[in-house]
């Protein structure tokens, strides 16, 4: 009778085991062979869909969602995160938001629904393919989402439903591919590929989305301007001025006098929330209104036409490649002012730093949109 009593605590116990070995999330490392940010290393679209898939599978917080075919028959693919009861939820948060969205209720109506309803947040990565920081800032943003348990990941996983959207596949199948064909890692290079990295458009694929015309802008476009309708998104760009590190919100004068008030003082309130955490991290060299050529007026982009649906719609352009580089000296960047009031000094420059600076960027806005989720 204790031999059979013993045999089932063992069979529990290994049943046990194995289950929470199946649930562990896997490291990029574990899964693409090297960290995030390692330098001359490049992840292909191939190993992050099915990185993406990794994630779906092993943590309760990630939903995985095909969001349409790309120009190359590829699926694109939104990850959304959040805590496990709020994805359980998400056809009521989802009509909450486009509720909200559509105006088409009383400000009593709207406040008792924000009360409800959870911030939504939209960040993409790897829409200019040759932007490489973009795409590799996602996976590891994904990654800390789907498997840390800090408080303050906790808190943004309670109160925020995350979309995490790649933004061009086939680019970063094509970009990644021709950076890792050398052996060495010394004589990989970013630039000569053979062709367009996005199908038809190339690097003006931003330039689609005030008429759709591809694939993938239809995709994203229906996501946010018809299924999910987020308060906050952030497009993920490169590069920033020489002399700094990263250019964002607010952005330069004058700006765009169609847009009503409130969003543009939201741009002021997320930039300073973005700009604030940097700093308090120790990393310098953001630039924000003159400090950069970045403004409110081209109507045309993933950024800007979010501005006509009322989003707070955030954009960074980052230094940064695999190939470690060089924040050169630029005299007229040391100096502080108000538009870069922690400059940067020259260094070496690391892969690894522009996906440390855009992680806390991305935990920013995420922090941000949690406080301020209802009112």
């Amino acid at each position: 009778m204790i031999k059979i009593h013993f045999r089932k605590l063992c069979m529990a116990f290994l049943i046990v085991s194995t289950s929470a070995i199946a649930q562990e999330v896997p490291s990029p490392k574990s899964h693409f062979g090297f960290s995030i940010g390692d330098d001359y290393q490049l992840a292909t679209y191939t190993q992050t869909e099915a990185y993406f898939k990794k994630l779906a599978e092993t943590s309760k917080r990630v939903k995985l969602v095909d969001i349409g075919k790309t120009e190359e028959g590829r699926s694109q693919y939104m990850l959304i995160v959040s805590s496990p009861e709020n994805l359980q939820k998400l056809a009521r948060y989802k009509e909450i938001s486009q509720q909200l969205a559509h105006a088409e209720i009383t400000p009593e109506q709207a406040k008792a629904l924000s009360q409800e309803g959870k911030a939504v947040v939209w960040i993409d990565g790897g829409l200019h393919a040759n932007e490489t920081v973009g795409a590799h800032q996602l996976i590891q943003t994904a990654y800390e989402f789907a498997s840390k348990t800090d408080p303050e990941t906790m808190k943004i996983l309670d109160n925020v439903i995350i979309l995490f959207t790649h933004a061009n596949p086939d680019g970063q199948e094509l970009v990644s591919n021709w950076y890792m064909r050398e052996k060495d890692p010394k004589k990989r290079v970013l630039s000569g590929w053979p062709r367009l990295y996005e199908k038809y458009a190339g690097h003006d694929n931003n330039r689609d989305f005030f008429m759709l015309n591809l694939k993938e802008t239809q995709n994203m476009g229906r996501q946010l301007f018809v299924e999910w309708i987020p308060q906050i998104m952030y497009n993920h760009h490169q590069a920033g001025p020489a002399g700094t590190v990263v250019a964002g919100p607010p952005y330069r004068d004058p700006f765009n006098y169609v847009f009503d008030a409130t969003l543009l003082t939201s741009l002021d309130a997320v930039g300073a929330a973005m700009h604030t955490r940097l700093n308090v991290e120790a990393k310098p060299g953001y630039t924000q209104r003159g400090g950069s050529v970045f403004s409110t007026w081209y109507n045309g982009g993933l950024r800007t036409t979010t501005y006509f649906h009322n989003m707070i719609g955030l954009l960074t352009e980052i230094v940064g490649s695999p190939t470690p580089s060089e924040i050169p000296l630029v005299p007229s960047r040391l100096l502080p002012n108000s538009d870069s009031p922690n400059p940067v000094t020259p260094r070496k420059w690391y892969f690894k730093n522009s996906i440390d600076y855009s992680v806390s960027l991305n935990y920013a806005v995420l922090n941000y949109a949690q406080r301020h989720a209802r009112f």
